[in-house]
């Protein structure tokens, strides 16, 4: 027994409740032994029949019940609390403990993270600095250099960084693609580059290869179309559209008959019937010999159109008629007694009618003198088949879909005065023409066949008229 208290220690309680049976045992073994009972216990009790048996079983209860009250005498309130503290003691340590372990285990995971975080901030170094050597010689254009070469490389319309960038990379213009799309992006160069064809040279570092890209002189898909005098809208986008210039003709149309050059060119805010007109561009497309890239931009295209008019009816400046004083188209026009569109709607009509210069001032002469005072003897309209058709130019163009219905509103022969604007883009002579006719009082005109020289015969009276048109 004693063997077995020894597993407990000392000061703990089922030490000192084993101490306590132990002493019980041996006092009542000694008891037993000197024959010493219990005050309430007869001795005459103890016999052989039946009530002895009695006496026998209910001493045992009651020992029992003793033994119990002594060994439970040791779970009172003093004993609770102490094991309460005991426990309390306990948990506090076993809490310490965890958090010991806890705070081993977070410093150990701490230095695996650090030198995680370490070696991947020396390789990530590595990396960007490899990255930035190389990346930097390819902007300065280190290695190029050494053997630059010339190439030809073709951008897209609308063409985005990235796709710039691989063009330049797959025809060896630079080795980092990645690295100049960055530069360009960071620069704030990544838009404004051009569409078309250029022959640049491998040599060139990256601002000097965005500057070359983003000019349209350096462009070498240059397409030369010629403008003749009199086209019409209508056959001018045809024009550009079979030299590759225009891809959507209807686009150029569109853009022909738009507000968008108004700002830009402050002659074409003096037009105010544009809802009356087909084009509101037609007569200000001037003719002439154009340099134009393929796939251009319409308005990039119109833009040229305008600029020629521009210098060489507003601003242009020459000696006319023989006259010292140097005026320009635009100054005459003003001091005229009509606009600059009604000027350049009756040199329209002369540059269609007239087939030599002089005739151009003929027709001039009988155009002006139908406007001013042909109402008074029943010539009160223009009468020109050139009109009869517009925006087309004959019977001919216009499309088999509405030719047997259609009806032009600036028919000459159905309306008095002139139509609402021009019927083609005519020239300088054209112009100078309408501002200064010849003064004669013919009132009709027509002309023989191109076969017979274009000869043209001017009348005074409609009976003069109608014989002419009976022998040519």
């Amino acid at each position: 027994m004693s063997d077995k208290s020894n597993r407990y220690p000392e000061d703990s309680i089922e030490s000192t409740r084993q101490k306590k049976m132990e002493e019980f045992r041996r006092s009542f073994d000694q008891k037993a032994i000197r024959g010493e009972y219990d005050d309430d216990v007869s001795y005459n009790e103890y016999s052989d029949d039946t009530s002895s048996t009695s006496y026998s079983t209910d001493n045992a209860s009651l020992r029992r019940r003793k033994r119990s009250n002594e060994i439970n005498s040791y779970s009172d309130s003093d004993t609770r609390r102490k094991i309460e503290r005991d426990s309390h003691k306990e948990l506090k340590r076993q809490k310490k403990e965890e958090k010991k372990i806890e705070k081993q285990k977070a410093k150990r995971n701490r230095r695996i993270f650090n030198i995680v975080w370490i070696s991947m901030v020396v390789i990530l170094a590595v990396a960007i600095s490899q990255f930035l050597l190389v990346g930097v010689n390819d902007l300065l254009a280190v290695k190029r250099e050494l053997n630059p070469q010339k190439v030809t490389i073709s951008i897209p319309a609308n063409p985005t960084i990235g796709q710039i960038a691989d063009i330049l990379y797959d025809n060896g213009v630079i080795d980092k693609p990645e690295f100049f799309t960055m530069y360009a992006k960071f620069t704030s160069s990544e838009e404004g580059f051009r569409q078309g064809n250029f022959e640049i040279d491998t040599d060139k570092d990256y601002e000097a290869i965005i500057n070359f890209l983003q000019s349209n002189q350096n462009r070498t898909d240059i397409v030369r179309v010629q403008v003749t005098e009199g086209m019409n809208v209508l056959e001018i986008a045809t024009l550009l559209q079979e030299n590759g210039v225009t891809a959507d003709v209807q686009q150029f149309l569109e853009m022909c008959n738009s507000d968008v050059f108004d700002e830009d060119f402050t002659f074409l805010k003096n037009i105010d019937n544009a809802s009356e007109r087909y084009y509101k561009l037609e007569g200000y497309l001037f003719p002439d010999t154009y340099d134009f890239y393929l796939n251009e931009d319409p308005k990039v295209t119109i833009s040229k159109f305008l600029d020629n008019f521009e210098n060489r009816v507003i601003y242009h400046k020459e000696r006319y008629f023989g006259e010292s004083k140097k005026t320009t188209l635009e100054e005459q026009m003003n001091d005229s007694d009509y606009s600059m569109d009604s000027i350049l709607t009756i040199a329209s009509i002369i540059q269609a009618e007239a087939a030599t210069k002089e005739d151009m001032y003929y027709i001039s002469s009988i155009l002006h003198n139908r406007l001013d005072y042909g109402y008074e003897i029943n010539a009160g309209r223009l009468e020109c088949d050139s009109t009869s058709y517009y925006p087309y130019r004959n019977e001919e163009s216009v499309p088999d879909s509405i030719k047997s219905t259609f009806e032009s509103s600036y028919d000459t022969y159905e309306i008095a005065g002139l139509p609402a604007g021009p019927i083609c883009n005519p020239s300088v002579e054209a112009i100078k023409a309408a501002l200064n006719p010849y003064d004669t009082e013919y009132l009709y005109f027509c002309h023989a066949s191109p076969e017979d020289g274009s000869t043209p015969y001017y009348s005074t009276t409609l009976e003069e008229h109608e014989y002419y048109l009976s022998i040519i």
